[in-house]
């Protein structure tokens, strides 16, 4: 399975990134690692008052529908991106 140990490996390069990422690239960073390893999202939107837990919740849910492959696929491409930046 290539895909899984270039995702795996998109996993390690993600904590060593040359600079850290802004806010809305961590968010789809987040959204893609979920769907990669949990499916669409699940479980109650977080309440007004956890406004980082819900901002996660929306950009996983955002996902909903693409396929573990696809998401899989996904991160590695952006972890690349971001590497070569």
């Amino acid at each position: 399975m290539i895909l899984q140990a270039q995702f795996d490996q998109a996993l390690a390069d993600s904590k060593n990134l040359p600079e850290r990422p802004d806010n809305m690239t961590l968010l789809k960073i987040y959204a893609l690692y979920k769907q990669a390893t949990s499916g669409d999202a699940s479980g109650d939107r977080p309440g007004f008052t956890d406004m980082v837990g819900r901002a996660k919740w929306d950009a996983w849910d955002m996902q909903k529908g693409t396929s573990k492959e696809d998401a899989m696929q996904q991160y590695v491409d952006l972890i690349e991106e971001l590497k070569a930046q």
